[in-house]
C-alpha cells in the first residue's frame, strides 16, 4: 500500500467542497492582492491637486469593504476545507476500527493497546492536520507567491530579482530538516504509543498495585516513560525551533535587499513612494508562503509518519477469514459436534497441544469437559469458535466441516462464557441485553434469574438500573460471572460454552445456576468446562484431557468405575470439601 492510498477515497468524496474551498480560497486571494495596489494608488494621488479628503474616504472604504469580504470568505472556505478534513478524520478512524473488529485474536495477543489508541488519536490528528490547514497552505503557497511575485516584477523587475536572491537557500533547508523531522516525530509517536501504553495498564490494574502496595514503583516506572516522552518531544522541538526560525532568517535577508536598494530606487525617482510600500506589501505576501512551506514541510512529515504507522495496521491481514470452500448457503447451525483426530500445534510452535483427539455430542446435549491446568481445555474450545484456524478436516458441525460454515453463521450460534469476563461501563440491564438490544425488560429478568443474579441485581441502589464500573469493577467476581451467563443466555444460542465461568460461585450457586441452565436450554447444544467435578456431573458426556489426548470419557458413574484420572479428580475435590467445611 502507498502512503495515501488509504485517504484517496475520501478525498475523491469530499472533492466538491474542497474545490468550492479553494475557489472561495482564490478570491481571498485576490482580494488581498488588490489592496497594496489601492494603497499605492492613493499615496501616488497624493501630489494631484484634484486629489481630496472625500478620495482618501473612499479608498478607506473600499479597503474595508474589502477587509470585511476577506473575513466572510476565510470563515467559508475554512468551513469547508477544514470542515472535511475533519470528515476525512472521521472515515479514517472507521476504517480504523472496522479493521480492528477483523483482526484475530492472535493479532491482540502481540499488540499494545497504548499502540492502538496512539493509532487512533495522535496518528489520526497528525493526519487531519496534514489535509487541513497542510492542504490550505499548499494552495496558499502556489497562489500567493505566484501572483505576489507577477506584481512585484509589475512595480520593478531588478528589485524583484535582487530580493529572491536569498530564497533558493529555502530549498537546501527544507530538504536537510525534512527526513529529519519525519525520523523523529517517528520517535515522538512511538514514544507516546509506549507512554499511554503503560498508563492505561498502570489504571486498569489499580486494585492490584495497591494491593502490593506498589504506588512509588508505578510511578516511578510512569516517570521512566513520561520522561522518555518529553526527551522525544524536546529533540523534535529543537529541530522545529532551529528549522523555523532559520527560514525567518533568510527571509530577513529578502526584507534587508529590499530596504537598502528600493529605498535608493525611491531616492532615484525610479519607484514612487507608493510603488515602493506597495513592494512591501507583496513582499510580505511572498513571505508568508515562504515560511508556510516550512509550516507544511514539518505537517507532511509528521501526517505521513502517521500515515505509515496506520498503513501497518490497516495492511495487517486476518487469520480468521471465510475460506474457498465456505458454503454461504449455511445461515444457521443445529448444534451437534464432532471432533476427528484432532491434531493441533500453536503457530510458531513446535509442541503439539493436541493428538488425535476424537469425540462428538449429539444436538441438544451437554458436553463436559475436565483435566488439569493447562492440559488444553480452553485451546479445544478456541478451536471449536476458530479463535484459532484447526487443522482441515478436524471439526464438524452438523456434519459440516467447520471451515465451510462462514464466520457470521459461526459466531452468530456460538457464544462463549470465558472464565475472564468483560462488563462494559453501562447499566447491568444494558450489559445483559449486550447480544440481543431488542430484548424486553422482562426478557431480561428472566435471563438473570436463570443464572441466579437477580435477587443480587435487585439489591443495587438502582437494581437493573445500575451503572458497573468500567471492566465491571464494582460487582464481585461471581456477581459478574452469573451476569455475563445471563447475558449469553439471553442471547439464546445454539451452543452455549461455559469456559471456567462458574468459578467465582459457591457449590450451592454453581448447582442451582446448572440445573437452570439444562432446564431453560432443553434441546440446545451445551459445553461446560470446569474445575469442579459437580460441575460436570449431570453433563451427557464428558471428556478428560491429558497431555493432549483424552484419556477418558463417557457419563460421570462410567467415569468413575475406570479409576482413572477423572475419579483422581473428584476424589481430590471431595478432600478439599471436607477441609473446607471443617474450617
Amino acid at each position: 500500500m502507498k502512503t495515501f492510498d488509504a485517504v484517496i477515497p475520501y478525498l475523491k468524496k469530499g472533492w466538491k467542497k474542497i474545490a468550492v474551498g479553494l475557489f472561495v480560497l482564490v478570491i481571498v486571494d485576490a482580494v488581498q492582492l488588490i489592496i497594496p495596489k489601492i494603497i499605492q494608488r492613493t499615496i501616488d494621488n497624493f501630489s494631484q491637486n484634484d486629489f481630496t479628503q472625500a478620495d482618501i474616504l473612499k479608498s478607506s472604504l473600499f479597503i474595508v469593504l474589502l477587509a470585511a469580504i476577506i473575513v466572510v470568505m476565510r470563515f467559508v472556505w475554512r468551513i469547508l476545507i477544514i470542515g472535511n478534513s475533519f470528515t476525512l478524520e472521521m472515515g479514517l478512524r472507521e476504517k480504523f476500527y472496522k479493521h480492528l473488529m477483523t483482526l484475530s485474536q492472535n493479532f491482540f495477543n502481540f499488540s499494545k493497546i497504548g499502540d492502538l489508541m496512539a493509532h487512533a488519536t495522535n496518528d489520526l490528528n497528525a493526519v487531519r492536520m496534514l489535509f487541513g490547514m497542510g492542504f490550505i497552505a499548499g494552495a496558499d503557497i502556489i497562489l500567493m507567491a505566484t501572483a505576489s511575485f507577477l506584481f512585484m516584477i509589475t512595480i520593478n523587475v531588478k528589485l524583484t530579482l535582487m530580493a529572491i536572491i536569498p530564497l533558493p537557500l529555502l530549498s537546501f533547508m527544507i530538504g536537510y530538516f525534512g527526513s529529519r523531522l519525519h525520523r523523529r516525530f517517528g520517535k515522538v509517536q512511538a514514544s507516546f504509543s509506549t507512554l499511554s501504553g503503560m498508563i492505561q495498564e498502570s489504571i486498569s490494574g489499580i486494585r492490584v498495585v495497591k494491593a502490593f502496595a506498589q504506588e512509588d514503583a508505578e510511578l516511578k516506572k510512569m516517570q521512566e516513560y513520561s520522561n522518555n516522552f518529553v526527551k522525544e518531544n524536546i529533540g523534535m522541538a529543537k529541530l522545529s525551533g532551529f528549522f523555523h526560525p532559520s527560514l525567518a532568517v533568510i527571509i530577513s535577508f529578502s526584507t534587508v535587499i529590499v530596504l537598502v536598494f528600493g529605498g535608493q530606487a525611491v531616492i532615484k525617482g525610479d519607484i514612487t513612494i507608493g510603488g515602493f510600500i506597495a513592494f512591501f506589501s507583496y513582499l510580505g505576501m511572498l513571505v508568508w508562503p515562504m515560511i508556510a512551506i516550512g509550516w507544511i514541510v514539518d505537517m507532511y512529515q509528521r501526517g505521513s509518519a502517521s500515515l505509515k504507522r496506520l498503513n501497518n495496521i490497516w495492511e495487517t491481514k486476518p487469520e480468521i477469514i471465510n475460506e474457498p470452500e465456505t458454503d454461504f448457503n449455511i445461515n444457521e447451525l443445529q448444534g451437534s459436534i464432532s471432533f476427528k483426530n484432532l491434531n493441533y500445534k500453536y503457530p510458531k510452535s513446535s509442541d503439539m497441544i493436541f493428538e488425535n483427539v476424537t469425540t462428538s455430542i449429539d444436538t441438544g446435549k451437554t458436553l463436559a469437559i475436565c483435566g488439569k491446568t493447562g492440559s488444553g481445555k480452553s485451546t479445544f474450545i478456541d478451536l471449536l469458535c476458530r479463535v484459532y484456524n484447526p487443522p482441515k478436516n478436524s471439526i464438524y458441525i452438523d456434519n459440516h466441516e467447520l471451515y465451510t460454515i462462514p464466520i457470521e453463521v459461526l459466531r452468530k450460534n456460538i457464544i462463549m462464557v470465558p472464565q475472564d469476563i468483560f462488563l462494559f461501563s453501562d447499566t447491568v440491564a444494558n450489559n445483559i441485553a449486550l447480544g440481543n438490544p431488542s430484548a424486553s425488560i422482562e426478557e431480561v429478568h428472566k435471563a438473570a434469574k436463570i443464572a441466579a443474579v437477580y435477587d443480587d441485581i435487585m439489591e443495587f441502589k438502582n437494581g437493573f438500573d445500575t451503572v458497573v464500573g468500567e471492566r465491571g469493577v464494582t460487582v464481585s467476581g461471581g456477581q459478574k460471572q452469573r451476569i455475563a451467563i445471563a447475558r449469553a443466555i439471553l442471547t439464546n444460542p445454539k451452543i452455549l460454552i461455559l469456559d471456567d465461568a462458574l468459578s467465582a460461585v459457591d457449590t450451592k450457586t454453581e448447582k442451582q445456576i446448572l440445573q437452570n441452565l439444562l432446564e431453560a436450554r432443553k434441546n440446545k447444544t451445551n459445553i461446560i468446562i470446569a474445575h469442579r467435578i459437580s460441575a460436570l456431573n449431570h453433563a451427557d458426556h464428558i471428556i478428560a484431557l491429558d497431555k493432549g489426548t483424552i484419556s477418558e470419557q463417557g457419563t460421570h458413574d462410567e467415569l468413575l468405575q475406570l479409576n482413572g484420572l477423572y475419579n483422581e479428580l473428584y476424589e481430590k475435590q471431595k478432600i478439599e470439601e471436607k477441609i473446607g467445611d471443617v474450617k
